[in-house]
């Protein structure tokens, strides 16, 4: 989950962001003056009590979190370390069942700098029947450039952050892309040649008539910048559609919420309609923007997108400041954040995927023994539906 902390918002996306709020100024948990662990225990429950999205989803009872933790926070020191230590073990308590998969606690206090970040959805992810070890990425950018593709094709590393493009056509016919974070818009604008190169020679390919199909390798795609949405899919396709709505919180009571709002892709100048067949493989570490990427192609106007491997993370709330909208990420005297979604995302069919992860159309589990043998039964699976 390499991005998990690092996501960032952009505005002017999928329609649902506007000029200015124009929503009530709320009291931030960080503007409390917090002297005692009762004071930082009111900060953050009420912070989570009006910011939390999705709580009309969540199975938390908070009020009952509020009866059982408070007299256990009063009863701490939060000058001793010893009591922040077991404050820490308090928070993780309270928030284990939150279906925010983005959501995590980053401490800011000195006593808890060795302790791991509180983050739910990794432990869910752990008790997942056919949970596995994620694929490095130098899988991708050696290993499948050379024997699938056969080195028909570009690729590019960020050698500093890790991040991996790679871009060509397996067969001559199937054209192939990963990449390894949602940050290609800005790499195509302000990137290395390389980088530029990788994603021109893509653009450039889903023009070629003799293309049978596209596959677009999500998994471990840990999300990132929103602009991405339409810069990716708005090369698909030659009219707005939409794929899911969302909602954000529109005032302090907990279940103050927004209308919905249609998310939608836009095209980007000179599109054209691409009508052949559009392959995502995902699978339980594709998160956030790689989620609602594939259900953007799922949802492709003709009808030729398919969703291919393993079901996602779960993390699909958008994160936008919350200078924009009245929730999300806030921060208190013991955290320098509380990282949680800014909005709720339910797909078109109505339901909201989050901590559930999106389910594919085309279930594959890694095969961990083929795949150590050098068979990639997802990738061979995305081609045989090409295909079809």
């Amino acid at each position: 989950m390499k991005l998990i902390y690092s996501i960032l918002a952009a505005l002017l996306v999928m329609g649902v962001v506007s000029c200015q709020k124009e929503l009530p100024d709320l009291e931030q948990p960080e503007q409390y003056v917090v002297g005692s662990f009762s004071e930082e225990f009111e900060a953050f429950w009420n912070g989570m009590n009006s910011n939390y999205v999705f709580w009309d989803v969540d199975p938390t009872d908070w009020d009952a979190v509020y009866t059982k933790y408070k007299p256990l926070f009063a009863q701490l020191n939060i000058n001793r370390d010893a009591d922040i230590r077991k404050a820490y073990t308090y928070y993780r308590e309270m928030t284990a069942n939150l279906v925010d998969s983005h959501y995590a606690l980053i401490p800011s206090n000195n006593a808890l700098l060795d302790s791991a970040t509180i983050n739910p959805a990794y432990k869910r992810i752990q008790k997942r029947s056919d949970f596995h070890p994620g694929i490095s990425e130098q899988y991708y950018y050696n290993y499948v450039y050379q024997y699938y593709m056969g080195r028909n094709g570009l690729r590019s590393i960020d050698s500093t952050a890790g991040s991996v493009m790679v871009a060509g056509k397996i067969s001559n016919s199937v054209l192939y892309f990963h990449f390894s974070q949602f940050d290609i818009k800005s790499r195509y604008e302000n990137g290395s040649t390389a980088d530029r190169q990788v994603l021109q020679y893509f653009f450039n390919a889903l023009n070629d008539n003799s293309l049978t199909g596209v596959i677009l390798d999500l998994r471990g795609n840990g999300g990132g910048n929103l602009a991405d949405l339409n810069f990716l899919m708005g090369s698909f396709t030659d009219k707005a559609y939409t794929f899911g709505a969302t909602r954000s919180k529109g005032g302090p009571g907990r279940l103050d919420y927004t209308p919905w709002i249609d998310a939608k892709v836009t095209p980007k100048t000179g599109a054209r309609s691409f009508t052949k067949p559009v392959i995502v493989i995902t699978d339980q570490y594709s998160v956030s923007m790689a989620e609602i990427t594939a259900m953007a192609v799922k949802a492709l106007p003709n009808g030729n997108g398919r969703v291919v491997g393993e079901r996602t993370w779960g993390a699909n709330g958008p994160l936008i400041s919350n200078v924009f909208y009245n929730g999300g990420q806030f921060s208190t005297a013991l955290f320098n954040l509380v990282y949680t979604s800014s909005q709720m995302l339910r797909y078109k069919d109505g339901i909201v995927y989050e901590g559930v992860g999106f389910p594919p159309d085309v279930t594959v589990n890694l095969n961990i023994p083929s795949f150590q043998a050098g068979r990639d039964n997802q990738l061979e699976r995305a081609i045989t539906l090409i295909g079809q």
